[in-house]
């Protein structure tokens, strides 16, 4: 599992025109999966996001977690995330989850981070996005074992 998380002061996600979700200050979530991923990870890293410490406290300090701000997270199933350019100028695909073990990942990794009481919107897996993000500081992590 690969994760590019972005601290937002709000993002939208459309699909063909129209808004599909969209939050204010918190996190984008672009996540990709891989064909060996398994729900212990999933948990991980729901786990993982949600205690993040990259939000000021009243110092500035990057000591405050998405639940200690009462952050929101969009979440954007991405398989490019698993593009390998090692060789050659297009990427390979190889070590990614196949499309429906993929989307079965997704669902229950945003069933996780709702079931810790984060409020999650998301794009449409499988479709093509059009993904507006205000990156806040910009704080963005990668995020993979």
């Amino acid at each position: 599992m690969r994760i590019v998380a972005q601290r937002v002061s709000r993002a939208r996600v459309t699909v063909e025109g129209c808004e599909t979700g969209a939050i204010g200050p918190g996190f984008v979530l672009l996540v990709g999966f891989g064909k060996d991923d398994t729900e212990d990870e999933l948990a991980f890293w729901a786990d993982k996001c949600i205690h993040l410490r990259v939000f000021p406290d009243s110092e500035g300090k990057l000591n405050r977690s998405l639940t200690d701000v009462s952050g929101e997270i969009l979440a954007i199933s991405q398989f490019t995330l698993y593009g390998d350019v090692k060789k050659g100028r297009r990427p390979s695909f190889t070590e990614a989850a196949t499309p429906d073990m993929a989307e079965a990942l997704y669902n229950r990794f945003l069933s996780m981070l709702r079931e810790r009481g984060v409020r999650v919107s998301t794009g449409r897996f499988g479709a093509r996005m059009e993904v507006e993000i205000h990156n806040s500081g910009p704080v963005t992590l990668i995020l993979e074992r």
